[in-house]
């Protein structure tokens, strides 16, 4: 388990991947900034409300479900509470609040609550020295493919030294950090066929 790990998938990633990867952070907050503008709303209300409904939840699905929730609760919203997305109930509930707030950076942050989640928010934001530690992040720094249910709670110290892990892979082949956990995930999905 290691920074080896990584760069070995690093290496691994096509041209199409590195450049999917790199772009992948910036590409969701103009996304973000699209849905933000549309329903005149804070960028970091609508990249919270991505984040909290990301919890398994395929990217595309994500934000279809973020801009109908978005959609739904400016017009009425009483109605939101009825709009179906493809998360956790209390990750929809989150996102309801965030939403309800207009969250700032520092409220989404607080309401957001859970690691895994805050990360998501704060590297679309465009923080690019962060890393966002998910399932696959772990599956690739120990260099094994592991079930989502398998993975097992990633603590604080543990979260610490995985996050050091890319950074430290990153900084050898001059890139984000952000960007290393992006390419590295766009080529693990390929390698190993995930959805």
């Amino acid at each position: 388990m290691s920074v080896s790990n990584i760069l070995a998938v690093y290496q691994l990633a096509k041209t199409s991947e590195v450049i999917e990867g790199s772009q992948w952070y910036p590409t969701a907050k103009l996304v973000a900034e699209r849905i933000a503008s549309e329903y005149q709303l804070p960028v970091s209300t609508v990249v919270g409300v991505i984040a909290a409904l990301s919890p398994r939840n395929k990217w595309e699905r994500n934000l279809v479900d973020a801009e109908n929730l978005i959609r739904v609760w400016s017009i009425d919203r009483e109605s939101a509470d009825t709009v179906k997305v493809c998360t956790f109930g209390k990750n929809k509930a989150k996102a309801i609040r965030i939403l309800d707030e207009q969250a700032s950076y520092n409220d989404a942050l607080t309401l957001l609550s859970g690691p895994k989640l805050k990360e998501f928010f704060i590297c679309i934001l465009g923080y690019d020295q962060d890393v966002c530690i998910d399932g696959h992040a772990y599956s690739i720094w120990a260099g094994d493919r592991i079930t989502l249910n398998s993975i097992p709670n990633i603590g604080i110290k543990l979260r610490r030294e995985i996050k050091q892990a890319y950074v430290d892979a990153a900084k050898k082949v001059g890139i984000k950090p952000s960007e290393m956990q992006a390419i590295t995930w766009c080529a693990w999905r390929r390698l190993h066929g995930v959805a």
